[in-house]
């Protein structure tokens, strides 16, 4: 079996001290960078393997954060893990993922394993039905935990997400000053925080435009787009059928219109649709898609930059910081009016 590289070896293949090899492969500035690039060089040459594991027992960090999200597969939060990477990266830390797919029992198998590993920390977008207790078990076993997207009421911690109550309302807002009065929502369910702020921010905008609600109107469902195609058949049922839609994501939204042109209607010219969280798709679809951006990068941004200060020493905090949405409107929205 060949002998493991040690820090030794880089160093006295360079003439250089062990420390400072040491210093340079953690990036430290008290190095110079080119002398960096120099020892990195040569431990790749030697084929040096960082030992992980003993450097946490000298630190105290194991130099990983979990990050778990209801499912990568939504372009959603790809664009939030894209700014979490990105911050981690700053730090040389490594996340380790994991998709929920609202499944409780994953979700907390997975908290066990960062357990077990002596991970730094977790960046959670807490599944349908996360009581505060299992937020609050892994911050008691010194695992700081920083929300996204979603939160726990009565977690105690720290939350990132983008205002949903006033965000579905730009929306809503907006379809109303084209002129509509029969406005359905589709899609979102009322037991996760988000589903529950769009909602009320739906219902607070017919409230203002003088528009009393139907039940029939709000068409719940899952977030992607074979729940948006198949409430589309639901949607062309109610009887004096709405005008407009106003979709809990885009990839609801984008599922709606495929099902309304599946049906011969035409979307942004027989019914008017709106999307949430603006996703790169959104722009390009056809229609092109009128939607809410939610702030997506600057969530993933500022939960890293958060969870980093805590691995830092800053206190805890517990609040949620919403992110300001804004309307982009696009065709989707351009419904004609009949006379």
């Amino acid at each position: 079996m060949a002998q493991k590289v040690k820090l030794s070896t880089i160093a006295d293949s360079l003439g250089l001290s062990t420390a400072t090899v040491s210093l340079a492969l953690r990036d430290s500035p008290l190095v110079a960078e080119v002398t960096r690039e120099r020892i990195k060089c040569a431990a790749r040459d030697l084929g040096y393997i960082y030992n992980r594991r003993a450097a946490s027992l000298r630190t105290s960090r194991s130099g990983i954060v979990g990050v778990c999200v209801h499912d990568i597969m939504n372009p959603f939060f790809g664009e939030i893990l894209k700014s979490v990477e990105n911050e981690l990266d700053r730090q040389r830390q490594t996340f380790i993922l994991c998709n929920h797919h609202d499944d409780l029992a994953k979700q907390r198998s997975f908290v066990d394993t960062l357990l077990q590993l002596g991970a730094d920390g977790l960046i959670l977008s807490p599944a349908i039905g996360t009581p505060a207790s299992d937020i609050r078990l892994p911050e008691e076993n010194d695992l700081p935990v920083t929300l996204i997207a979603r939160t726990v009421e009565g977690s105690g911690v720290l939350g990132f997400r983008g205002d949903d109550s006033y965000g579905m309302g730009l929306a809503v807002d907006h379809l109303v000053a084209l002129g509509h009065r029969r406005i359905a929502m589709i899609g979102g369910t009322a037991l996760t925080s988000t589903g529950r702020d769009r909602e009320a921010g739906y219902l607070a905008a017919l409230e203002r435009a003088g528009i009393e609600f139907r039940p029939e109107w709000r068409i719940e469902g899952p977030r992607n787009r074979h729940s948006g195609f198949d409430a589309a058949a639901t949607f062309l049922q109610i009887d004096n059928r709405p005008t407009a839609a106003a979709c809990f994501s885009d990839l609801v939204a984008l599922g709606f219109m495929y099902g309304l042109s599946r049906a011969g209607l035409r979307p942004g010219v027989d019914i008017a649709v709106t999307g949430y969280d603006d996703i790169d798709e959104a722009a390009i679809a056809t229609p092109p898609l009128c939607t809410v951006s939610n702030g997506q990068s600057e969530v993933g941004r500022r939960a890293a930059e958060a969870l980093l200060a805590r691995l830092a020493g800053q206190p805890a905090a517990d609040e949620t910081i919403l992110i300001t949405p804004e309307l982009r409107v696009r065709q989707s929205s351009d419904y004609n009016w009949p006379d």
